[in-house]
């Protein structure tokens, strides 16, 4: 069947249906969309904890009614979403071929909005050696089976998440599969990270820094784990099951697939300020570009690319040409992970940058072509699970014909 529609929104997370309600609502036309999972909300649904901002009563929100919003106000606004709905490649520039429980599809568009979000490295993605056996899980995987099967008691003589856990990560996330673990009966034998302080305080939980996990032991289901300390100590620490934190990938496929160029640093899709990729009509948003950001930040990011989808709609409708993605790269330096955009065009914009390790109050730089166009000390400290926000006018002054930018870091404590 072929069909086609104003916006196709691949993603039914944070990003992709504040995308959808802001398009729907302001008269975009047909915007449907895509949602693989049974269910819309992406990965909030699974997030039993609040810290979801709150309802129109100012009462906290959750995951799950966070998600549950999200939707309504995308129906509201007169989107489609589809579950069950997978995109599986691409049948032309703005065409997706489309697999769902109607059977195949092609479906085209005026724009397509990218907002596949990001997923956790496995085990096999992080090299840690040993079999495979069940028990290992990333914290995605760990809530869908807590939503799915409930906990210990729930569950008596079924072994789905185990008695005894190890954590690997020290990030937030960590705290949140640590409370995932406890709500669902499960012992948590000890919280491990390589770096040599923790984000956040586990409470009881014992906390090892400085310590990495160098094998998996037991077959069928882990029997332990072996770790090493700073000093080079190795020990092992007793579980049935290993919870593996952190250390997001975007689910770049659709990304990869159309040939659009990958940022060094995220290895999400390369775009502009306005969340333009380098294929006309194609736009990003969300953890897509750069996994581990909070819900409100995926959520405000998909209604800036809906505004630039209204912008590339307008054009065409008026007979105009599709605006050019920026062209001058921007890249980190130093003791940076990544700095988003990846691009830059002639209006100055703002920067999401984030760190490779804990930075006390470093002095950053942007630099074109041998000139420094800033240079400002961060009143704050910058760490590796937490991007921060430089304003319009660090990239004031970027000449749109010259060289890469470059965003680094000076005279920091660590």
């Amino acid at each position: 069947m072929n069909r086609t529609v104003d916006v196709l929104v691949v993603g039914a997370g944070p990003a992709g249906l504040a995308a959808a309600t802001r398009l729907a609502a302001a008269g975009a036309g047909r915007v449907e969309v895509l949602e693989r999972e049974p269910a819309a909300g992406g990965v909030p649904r699974h997030c039993a904890r609040p810290g979801f901002g709150a309802d129109a009563r100012g009462r906290p929100l959750d995951g799950p009614g966070h998600a549950r919003r999200a939707v309504r106000e995308a129906l509201r606004a007169g989107a489609v979403v589809r579950t069950g709905a997978s995109a599986t490649g691409w049948a032309g520039p703005l065409a997706l071929d489309v697999t769902s429980p109607a059977g195949l599809e092609r479906i085209g568009a005026r724009a397509v909005v990218l907002a596949t979000g990001a997923r956790e490295r496995p085990r096999s993605a992080r090299l840690l050696p040993g079999t495979r056996p069940a028990g290992v899980l990333t914290t995605g995987e760990l809530q869908r089976t807590v939503a799915l099967f409930g906990g210990r008691k729930r569950n008596a003589g079924r072994e789905y998440v185990g008695r005894r856990a190890v954590v690997v990560g020290g990030d937030p996330v960590a705290r949140s599969a640590v409370r995932t673990l406890r709500s669902a009966g499960v012992e948590v034998a000890a919280v491990v990270t390589e770096l040599p302080y923790a984000a956040v305080s586990f409470g009881s939980v014992p906390l090892l820094t400085g310590t990495v996990v160098t094998k998996l032991l037991g077959r069928g289901r882990p029997t332990g784990v072996a770790v090493r300390g700073r000093d080079g100590r190795a020990s092992v620490l007793r579980c049935d099951t290993v919870v593996l934190t952190g250390d997001w990938i975007p689910d770049h496929e659709l990304a990869r697939a159309r040939g659009l160029p990958l940022a060094p640093g995220t290895r999400g899709p390369v775009t502009d300020g306005a969340f333009r990729t380098a294929a006309p009509g194609v736009f990003a948003a969300g953890n897509l570009l750069h996994g581990g950001e909070p819900a409100a930040v995926a959520a405000a990011e998909g209604r800036a690319a809906a505004d630039a989808v209204l912008d590339h709609l307008r054009d065409g409708h008026s007979g105009g040409t599709s605006r050019s993605v920026g062209t001058v790269p921007v890249t980190a330096v130093g003791p940076l992970r990544w700095v988003a955009p990846g691009l830059l065009g002639p209006e100055a914009g703002p920067l999401l940058v984030r760190a490779e390790s804990r930075l006390v109050r470093p002095v950053l730089t942007v630099s074109q072509d041998g000139a420094r166009l800033r240079r400002e000390r961060l009143p704050a400290t910058l760490v590796p699970w937490r991007s921060v926000r430089l304003g319009p006018g660090w990239t004031r002054g970027v000449d749109p014909a010259g060289g890469p930018v470059t965003v680094g870091a000076e005279g920091w404590e660590e």
